[in-house]
């Protein structure tokens, strides 16, 4: 399986990975001011936009198709579920990721005991059922669950259904497998084998990776770089773009 990517601009090698449902059109708004700086590589996650299904909802052979696409050493920038897929390349592949920008990412993104600064299960579990039934609508919701008690919320979910459109729909199978990632994926134990500088940024205003994580995760990686958008919610390159440019920029400059 060869995911669907592109190059464009010049430098420094930096590898996209956009979260669930989504695709590479997502990066719209940042592409310009990170060509400027970077060559980069924007990728397709399997079963999304261009890119033919995984076997499995297996995290790392997600990860190991992603790498191989990407350039031989990158730094990689995930947002969301393409965070954990980096993580995962990072941990799976050292020699080939310099560092990581990790936009809305957490290590586990549902509850477990000792671990309540995530989504509840029950919410990830409805959102499978809903899915089977009817999987636009169940995609439609989690889009506004993206922006829900951000600034300009309806701003960015116009923006960020406008961006959707422009590239072909995540299959039934590649949205099943991607949830499938979520529900059940901790890294939690494994950050700490992480070799290579991360940064993480993260909207205040996030309802789906919950604020508390920022102060949960120098347990877990004590090295980590943490910044936080005001006001912004799971999509804060949508809608403060300029803050996120601004704070990738520097960061992945610095690492």
């Amino acid at each position: 399986m060869t995911l669907h990517h592109r190059q464009l601009g010049f430098g420094p090698d930096l590898v996209l990975l956009h979260g669930w449902g989504m695709n590479a059109a997502v990066w719209g708004p940042l592409l310009p001011g990170l060509s400027e700086r970077f060559r980069l590589t924007v990728i397709e996650l399997p079963g999304h936009g261009d890119s033919a299904p995984a076997s499995a909802a297996d995290l790392s052979e997600w990860a190991e198709s992603c790498l191989a696409v990407a350039p031989a050493c990158a730094h990689w920038l995930g947002w969301s579920l393409g965070g954990q897929i980096a993580l995962r390349a990072a941990l799976n592949a050292p020699e080939r990721v310099r560092g990581l920008s990790l936009v809305a990412t957490t290590p586990r993104f549902v509850q477990a005991p000792g671990w309540p600064c995530a989504m509840p299960v029950e919410t990830f579990e409805q959102f499978a059922r809903a899915l089977h039934v009817d999987p636009g609508a169940t995609l439609g919701r989690f889009l506004a669950l993206q922006v829900k008690g951000a600034e300009h919320a309806r701003e960015t979910l116009k923006l960020l259904r406008t961006e959707l459109e422009q590239r072909p729909p995540a299959s039934e199978d590649g949205l099943a497998q991607g949830l499938d990632l979520l529900l059940k994926n901790d890294l939690r134990t494994e950050l700490k084998d992480l070799g290579c500088p991360s940064h993480w940024l993260f909207g205040s205003r996030d309802t789906l990776v919950p604020g508390a994580l920022q102060e949960r995760l120098p347990e877990y990686l004590p090295h980590a770089d943490i910044e936080k958008i005001p006001g912004a919610g799971h999509a804060p390159f949508l809608s403060h773009p300029y803050a996120s440019l601004d704070a990738l920029i520097r960061t992945t400059g610095a690492i």
